[in-house]
């Protein structure tokens, strides 16, 4: 990162990040004129991606870790965990893709050599470089249950057409060319094909080895995001505690059906259960910055969702190969205490650790982890992103996520 008073290098950090976060919907310096009061922020889609991201980390310690303990208790709690991370399953993922497709919406109207570059490369590099950190790391920890490259036809396979848990960045190099190919196409076109692709992956009609099913599923929601973003924000303006309440009876309600008739893998199912849970998130959201302590925290940690999400698996594997064999060995009392509070204490643990060794990284020079390196354009190649910025003195400035820009349609 850049310090005032020094002169700009060609790596360039802040740069890259200012045309990666709009999408990726991390916090960014407030560029340009201010807001006017009374505007529509988007606070709410920070505070939104804070939960989502803690679920997320959930979620793979309760599927990679906490199940795995060898249990030698009375009651039932790791089933209940496990319940209670499946019926979030259609919230996570589409809420994250919703919010990005909504930032992305003025991104997709510029140049393709912008988009090239600003996006899709950008994309693709961060999940080229962390591919090669959680290949290594992994290696090391060869029972832990994730997907990881064994071999050169693993890597081959993993960087092309089945990607790792690192899913999500490759997904969004892919859905932005995707969405800037097809802009000029009517919306009910774009996302009735998108809706049948997902629904169709969704019900196993389509092969969807490792991570490939998800890429399949999401496409939707983040085209939604960016054709109906008008539609998304009057649902945050419109938010009421009424609206959540029924918005999460309804949810629990669908997901109870689909659970006793085993309809799961329906045709259709899915991406209707993921677009309810979409409309739980946002006014749940907008709700939940009634809660002033909470609101804060959950909105900081929405800001900073790139370095838990590509730091969090490494270090869950490592945890679970030092903890696994202690906690399978404790007695019964010990473990009732264990299975009550461990999921949500490591989840606390392991994203705290993240965001440290992120800050880290940067102070030692390792920018270059966390956005693509620039070189600096010559002057008849300046483009939109390169404008002067306000310099922070960290790369995760306590800044709000910019404010959605209006697109013409």
């Amino acid at each position: 990162m850049a310090i005032p008073g020094q002169q700009q290098r060609r790596h360039d950090p802040e740069r890259s990040w200012y045309a990666f976060a709009e999408a990726m919907t991390m916090e960014l310096p407030q560029v340009g004129p201010r807001p006017r009061p009374g505007s529509l922020r988007a606070d709410w889609a920070d505070l939104a991606k804070g939960l989502c991201i803690i679920l997320v980390v959930l979620w793979h310690v309760i599927m990679k870790h906490y199940l795995r303990i060898d249990w030698h208790i009375p009651v039932p709690l790791p089933g209940a965990w496990g319940t209670f991370g499946e019926q979030l399953l259609p919230l996570r993922m589409p809420v994250f893709f919703t919010i990005s497709g909504m930032f992305a919406a003025a991104a997709v109207q510029r140049p393709w050599r912008v988009v090239r570059r600003s996006r899709i490369a950008t994309f693709y590099y961060l999940y080229a470089i962390w591919f090669i950190v959680h290949t290594v790391v992994l290696a090391v920890v060869p029972r832990f249950d994730t997907l990881a490259a064994r071999n050169v036809l693993d890597v081959l396979e993993q960087v092309t057409i089945t990607p790792t848990n690192l899913w999500y960045l490759i997904a969004l190099a892919v859905y932005f060319v995707i969405a800037k190919s097809t802009r000029h196409l009517p919306a009910p076109l774009v996302l009735g094909a998108a809706f049948l692709l997902s629904a169709a992956a969704s019900a196993g009609l389509l092969a969807g080895p490792g991570n490939r099913g998800q890429l399949y599923q999401n496409l939707l929601f983040f085209l939604a995001g960016l054709r109906l973003k008008p539609w998304v924000e009057r649902l945050a303006a419109a938010s009421t505690p009424r609206l959540v309440i029924a918005g999460g009876l309804g949810y629990l309600g669908f997901m109870a059906v689909v659970q006793v008739l085993g309809a799961k893998q329906w045709f259709g199912v899915w991406p209707v259960a993921s677009a309810l849970a979409v409309v739980l998130g946002v006014a749940g959201a907008v709700q939940l910055q009634r809660w002033r302590w909470l609101a804060a925290h959950l909105t900081r940690l929405g800001r900073r969702t790139l370095p838990i999400y590509v730091i969090h698996m490494p270090l869950l594997a490592l945890l679970h190969w030092a903890l696994l064999g202690l906690f399978s060995g404790l007695g019964m009392p010990a473990q009732l205490l264990l299975a009550t509070v461990l999921p949500a204490a490591l989840t606390g643990l392991i994203i705290w650790s993240s965001l440290l060794l992120h800050g880290a990284l940067i102070r030692t020079g390792a920018s270059w982890l966390f956005g693509l390196p620039v070189p600096g354009p010559r002057k008849s190649e300046r483009s939109w992103m390169d404008q002067p910025t306000q310099v922070l003195p960290v790369l995760w400035a306590d800044q709000p996520t910019r404010e959605l820009a209006a697109v013409s349609r």
